[in-house]
């Protein structure tokens, strides 16, 4: 092992969190062992209650913009009353509201906090095969908008708090259901509400929410992947100025090529490598279980041999590019304006750039890259307004994600790699306020993004056997947690290394 490596210092720190994980699984066993002999759910009834009530919400149209979750949280809310789970709602905007329920534990260990976004993004509904708000069950998938953001989460938050209010599970822990608003862009009236006004309903010591999936490529499981933390939103500007004029006199000041020159400048340009306890972990691991060659790509982004690093980079970069902007700050540039009539040169154009953070980005010290990539006085380089996210992450070595890491492993045979997102999630305002928070979601083909099957887009869908696989999976993750331990120990599932 080279100095550069971290030398003996290194590998004892990593031999620490080989025992620290051994140790969790190990608890983990004998936990599930005891928790064989609490009551366990009446599968078949669960599933097709699951159904129902995702088929229901579905048909809801909760389209953000306009914004409107009531309906969903109305449905939500007579379901868990009815078996008389206690509830209260919040709002900033009477037709925006959030839902809190909570199952009360014994108070041993902190509260468990599982959650949902009730509101979806809006549609062009000319473009779907099956209506979008139809929740249209053909050839084993569900189709429609939130099949897959979000109200599969919500669902199997919902079904996992009424089973164990059903099977009258003794709880070490309070699990607390917050079906949300706004998450697809108006988080003012959905997690900002409840940081800001209302935390006490929702603080806790860990999180589920989305944020994460299990790839299945032709049809078999792959690996699973939680987020356990996110990149930072921002938005640079270029403005470019020059001197206005005749169209028909060029100018070396025209202010369209001083903007293309510095777009094109950045276009062709990566931010350096900056890697975290979750982007090695992830890296180390699917390395672990790839081909040979492309383990070796993934191997060779985390090693300190500069060439090799590259050549590994520029293939992610144009292969893999979601794993290329994984490994730094992004930049994309999204819009450009500039000109009003075709012979005019302009005095101004600009350009937004949409930009994602790593959590160990210094914001400033970005934006003079930039500047220095840029390289042109006629353009001004600098932040522009946007809704962005607080700084937060989540550990590995916590009681939560040794939980996902073994029901990982029991319902899909599958290794768990922890994620950092490239978008954004209501998860990263949790962290900033100290709660461990995991992404997790269900199983979908990578094939199906391309295809135009994914989330966001036109014809979104999921396998209705892998969404019960998940409404299993997530029951489990929070008996795991929650339930208390037969002689009052703690959870049935483990303790905390």
């Amino acid at each position: 092992m080279s100095p550069s490596d971290g030398g003996p210092s290194r590998l004892f720190r990593g031999v620490q969190r080989t025992l620290c994980r051994a140790l969790v699984v190990v608890c983990l066993s004998a936990g599930s062992a005891a928790a064989q002999t609490a009551p366990q759910p009446d599968w078949p009834r669960v599933e097709e209650e699951a159904m129902r009530h995702y088929q229901a919400i579905l048909r809801l149209d909760t389209s953000d913009p306009p914004g409107g979750e009531k309906p969903v949280v109305d449905y939500l809310q007579q379901v868990l009353e009815r078996e008389g789970i206690p509830v209260r709602t919040f709002a900033l905007e009477a037709h925006r509201p959030n839902l809190v329920a909570r199952l009360a534990g014994n108070g041993r260990k902190r509260p468990l906090l599982i959650m949902g976004h009730t509101d979806v993004v809006n549609v062009d509904a000319s473009k779907w095969t099956f209506p979008p708000f139809s929740a249209t069950r053909d050839g084993g998938y569900v189709y429609g908008r939130g099949t897959l953001d979000d109200k599969d989460n919500v669902v199997a938050a919902l079904m996992a708090i009424l089973t164990l209010k059903r099977l009258n599970v003794p709880l070490d822990r309070d699990v607390i259901f917050l079906a949300e608003a706004g998450e697809e862009g108006t988080t003012r009236v959905g997690i900002e509400l409840m940081i800001d006004q209302h935390f006490d309903q929702i603080d806790a010591e860990y999180c589920l929410a989305e944020g994460g999936f299990v790839s299945r490529i032709g049809g078999a499981v792959r690996f699973a992947s939680v987020g356990t933390l996110e990149k930072i939103p921002r938005a640079v500007e270029l403005v470019a100025r020059g001197i206005s004029g005749h169209a028909s006199v060029p100018l070396p000041s025209n202010a369209v090529v001083h903007l293309a020159r510095a777009v094109g400048a950045i276009g062709g340009w990566r931010a350096p490598i900056d890697l975290n306890e979750t982007t090695r972990a992830y890296f180390e691991r699917r390395a672990a279980i790839s081909p040979p060659e492309d383990a070796e790509r993934y191997r060779n982004v985390l090693g300190s041999d500069p060439a090799l690093q590259k050549a590994a980079d520029d293939y992610l970069a144009a292969h893999e590019p979601r794993l290329a902007s994984m490994l730094r700050t992004s930049v994309s540039p999204t819009l450009i304006q500039g000109g009003y009539r075709v012979n005019v040169i302009p005095s101004e154009a600009t350009a937004t750039l949409d930009v994602r953070l790593t959590p160990n980005q210094d914001p400033q010290a970005f934006l003079e890259e930039l500047r220095k990539v840029v390289d042109d006085p006629a353009v001004e380089v600098r932040y522009a307004a946007r809704n962005t996210r607080p700084r937060g992450s989540s550990r590995l070595d916590t009681e939560a994600f040794g939980a996902l890491e073994a029901e990982f492993r029991r319902h899909y045979g599958t290794i768990t790699l922890p994620t950092m997102q490239t978008g954004a999630t209501d998860m990263a305002n949790l962290r900033a306020k100290g709660v461990q928070c995991y992404g997790i979601g269900p199983a979908a083909d990578v094939e199906d993004g391309p295809k135009g099957f994914g989330a966001h887009s036109d014809q979104e869908r999921i396998l209705e056997g892998e969404f019960l696989r998940f409404v299993r999976f997530h029951y489990d993750v929070v008996a795991d947690l929650a339930q208390a331990s037969p002689e009052g120990q703690g959870p049935a599932g483990h303790h905390g290394p």
